[in-house]
């Protein structure tokens, strides 16, 4: 088996197809070294970043330890053993002038941890060279401080010292890069599920989901002191020796902060003697360190990787058995592992690393915690966009809803509007049913003024009858009266004799003429009141009329009655009419009653009748009876002649409207 990087395999693959197509080898060798300074100084670049990033994890804490009174702010001669210090075990150059211009003696007040990193990155970080200095010295001068004002353990506690320096390694390796330093319950959680792998222990989840529960963790995460305290209290490790736990931490740490990929017991194959021997091998990403035993005090050797080296299973032979190789650009050392499963984490680790250089990536732990950052963003990311989501599918629920509510609204008001359109409808029918109703009781009241219009007028007719009478028996008187006066003339000669009874008989004429006189009287009392009836009955005719052309305009139904009505009204006015002539006749007649013939007049004949007739005078009681007759007569013509015109417009009225429906 055989493992090379890929970047590595592209380079030579191109390098060899450059060769077969005739390009030269110089030029390709040129682009490829570019290449590789290009990686290389990117990737040296992301690593001092990370180790700076680091280093003032650990300085952060030996500022906050030296801050007394928590105000932020540290005293100019604590900063300046500090400094003095960190040069020191940064293996820098102390530079006793810049940090007394610095923090200069006359400057009032203490310094922020603001006022203190323009020095600390300009003549400290900014000088830091990679493999110079033991960040170990760095982390444990930090801890030192720090420790003395934080850490102080019950009695009873579980870790040592060493271990709790060591676990405040792990805690700054694997918290976030933000102040002031937390770790995530995700991480402490893999911190510790590491832990228990290394001391073959499954983690007591209960206890830690209980600890991880408490407020002030959910919010804010995992102090280091915090977490200290929960491995000092034993729940997480109940049952297990101290002896263990140490062991597991030293080898967590090793693991994590040492870079360390595996290590352990392997046969090596000499160089020049060819001999085996049984080493202790420390893999990490860039290189394999072997020593004399597992103390590491002894290193015997060292192998360089990068990305030219393979690793490759051997058969067994020579009594050697799980054989394997690796191969660099000068040599190729034989190795043996003491079965087949360490064969394969060792054959595993060890491409790991190889992949590690090839990408540019100094500690696969690093890399692991970048990923394990990359995914809780992602998560967090997708966590935020589902409840992005969930809330616009509650935002659009809501819409849903109210514009559900909206439309029961809609259909409420539509409801509303039908039962008002509804009761509309049924108002106004019966305001028809109403007004239908009113019409047909008007024309039931026309019906019956129209009979009691008929009524009157045979009533009428029948006193006409009676005043017919009556002037035939005032003929007949007449009558009487000229036989009596031509008696008269004939006894004229005897008037002398008979003087006594003329004058008797004056007297009755008198008599009868007074009678005649309140007769006439009585008549004209009766002519007035049957004028004024007619005209009362005329203006009620017209009034009823017109409530009838209303009703004609407003109802078909009762057009065909009107209509027989109009026929009733024009015989009403035929008849009338008649009574018109028959009281002109009648009124013909009383101007002949009225010239009674006078005592010793004598009767004329017939063919002088006109010769004697007397011109009666303005004050002659007969005359103003006749002269109102007249009036009366006239006034009466003329509104049957009205009446005629507008019973015409009605009938033609009514016809147009026929016409148009």
């Amino acid at each position: 088996m055989c493992f090379r990087a890929s970047r590595g395999r592209k380079l030579y693959a191109v390098l060899r197809s450059y060769s077969v197509q005739g390009v030269g080898s110089v030029e390709v060798e040129s682009q490829i070294e570019r290449k590789r300074e290009k990686r290389e100084k990117t990737s040296n670049v992301s690593a001092v970043m990370d180790l700076r990033s680091e280093l003032l994890k650990s300085i952060w804490y030996a500022f906050t330890a030296l801050d007394v009174e928590k105000s932020g702010k540290v005293s100019k001669s604590q900063l300046k053993v500090l400094s003095h210090n960190l040069c020191t075990v940064l293996c820098i150059p102390h530079d006793p002038a810049a940090l007394e211009e610095h923090f200069r003696d006359d400057d009032d007040g203490p310094v922020s941890s603001q006022g203190y990193m323009p020095y600390l990155n300009k003549y400290i970080l900014d000088k830091v060279v990679e493999g110079v200095f033991v960040k170990e010295n760095v982390d444990e001068l930090c801890w030192t401080l720090t420790a003395k004002k934080n850490y102080k353990p019950a009695g009873g506690s579980i870790l040592s010292q060493k271990d709790a320096f060591r676990l405040w390694c792990l805690f700054i390796f694997l918290s976030e890069d933000k102040y002031p330093l937390v770790m995530i319950p995700d991480e402490v959680e893999y911190l510790l599920k590491k832990l228990c792998m290394a001391m073959s222990v499954e983690l007591n989840g209960v206890e830690l989901e209980d600890f991880i529960s408490q407020d002030s963790i959910q919010q804010n995460g995992f102090t280091v002191w915090a977490f200290l305290e929960m491995m000092n209290t034993g729940r997480l490790t109940r049952g297990i020796a101290k002896e263990s736990i140490s062991m597991a931490i030293e080898e967590v740490y090793r693991e994590i902060v040492g870079d360390v990929l595996k290590e352990g017991y392997l046969w090596k194959k000499g160089q020049l003697r060819r001999n085996w021997i049984e080493r202790w091998f420390t893999l990490k990403p860039n290189n394999l360190d072997y020593y004399t035993s597992e103390d590491r005090k002894d290193r015997k050797g060292s192998i360089t990787l990068d990305s030219n080296c393979c690793v490759e299973v051997l058969p067994d032979r020579d009594g050697k058995r799980c054989m394997f190789c690796l191969k660099t650009i000068s040599k190729t050392f034989e190795l043996s592992a003491s079965d087949t499963k360490q064969r394969q984490e060792w054959t595993s680790a060890i491409q790991t690393a190889i992949r590690l250089h090839a990408e540019g990536k100094t500690s696969l732990h690093k890399d692991l915690k970048q990923k394990r950052r990359e995914q809780r963003e992602f998560r967090e990311r997708r966590r935020e966009a589902k409840e992005q989501e969930l809330q616009h599918l509650r935002n659009l629920q809501e819409e849903r809803e109210r514009k559900m509510a909206e439309l029961e609204l809609l259909k409420e008001a539509q409801r509303q509007a039908q039962i008002l359109l509804q009761q509309e409808e049924e108002r106004r029918r019966k305001q028809h049913e109403e007004l239908q109703q009113a019409l047909e009781e008007q024309l039931r009241e026309a019906e019956e003024a129209r009979a009691c219009m008929q009524a009157e007028m045979a009533l009428k007719e029948a006193e006409a009858e009676r005043q017919r009478r009556r002037i035939k028996e005032l003929e007949e008187l007449q009558q009487r009266l000229e036989e009596a006066l031509h008696q008269e003339v004939k006894a004229r000669q005897d008037e002398e004799a008979f003087r006594y009874t003329q004058t008797r008989l004056l007297a009755e004429e008198e008599e009868k003429m007074k009678a005649l006189m309140a007769l006439q009287e009585e008549q004209e009392e009766c002519i007035q009141r049957a004028q004024r009836e007619k005209q009362e009955l005329k203006q009620e005719m017209e009034s009823k009329t017109r409530s009838l052309e209303e009703a004609q305009r407003q109802l078909e139904e009762v057009r065909a009655n009107r209509h027989r009505v109009d026929q009733d009204v024009v015989a009403a006015q035929r008849k009338l009419r008649q009574a018109s002539t028959n009281v002109k006749h009648w009124n013909v007649q009383m101007n002949r009653l009225m010239h009674p013939i006078g005592p010793g007049e004598k009767r004329p004949s017939v063919g002088a009748f006109h010769s004697s007739f007397r011109i009666p005078t303005q004050k002659d009681p007969g005359l103003r009876l006749w002269q109102k007759n007249s009036e009366q007569d006239e006034e009466s013509k003329e509104n049957v002649a009205g009446g005629d015109a507008d019973k015409k417009r009605l009938s033609q009225g009514s016809n147009g409207d026929m016409d148009v429906h």
